[in-house]
């Protein structure tokens, strides 16, 4: 993953708002100084932040980055696994920085909107792209049931941000 602009990043997660007991889960698979940013972020607001590396080096990187730390939860993760609910968990914010061939999307944005709270978010950060490729990702967001679907292309230099909101009552799942 190329470097993301930190002093962006910040005002980017300004949009998880100040509400106790609130959770953020991040899929990603690089980035160390990206989880190092958002734990900061999370751990300042007593937020939980948890980390599904779905690559084994980096989350071993992770690991051994974050050893001691409190208010974070590193999952070594396979998209294979058949759901994504882990103990019943959901949560307000889901953050995707990590690598998703188009085969993938599909898969992942069905067994990820379960783990999702109603009228959560996912914010899914995009190698800038096509506006062709934007209207992908919002046609599979929606046949999945994400609603409210913005891009943000201008915030970061190398990545498109698309942000959608899962909507209670939508769809079959």
């Amino acid at each position: 993953m190329k470097q993301i602009e930190q002093d962006k990043l910040q005002k980017l997660l300004q949009i998880i708002g100040p509400y106790p007991s609130t959770s953020v889960v991040h899929f990603s698979d690089d980035g160390l100084e990206l989880s190092e940013a958002i734990y900061g972020y999370c751990h300042a607001k007593s937020y939980h932040y948890q980390v599904n590396a779905v690559e084994k080096g980096f989350c071993e990187a992770l690991q051994g980055r974050f050893e001691g730390r409190e208010g974070i939860r590193i999952i070594d993760f396979s998209l294979n696994r058949p759901k994504y609910m882990i103990q019943g968990k959901s949560y307000e914010f889901l953050i995707v920085t990590m690598d998703l061939r188009e085969e993938q999307r599909d898969d992942f944005l069905r067994k990820a909107h379960e783990i999702i709270r109603n009228s959560g978010n996912i914010l899914l950060f995009v190698p800038h792209g096509s506006n062709e490729e934007h209207y992908r990702w919002e046609k599979l967001l929606e046949e999945n049931y994400y609603v409210a679907t913005n891009t943000i292309d201008d915030l970061f230099e190398h990545y498109d941000l698309i942000i959608s909101k899962k909507m209670h009552g939508w769809g079959d799942r």
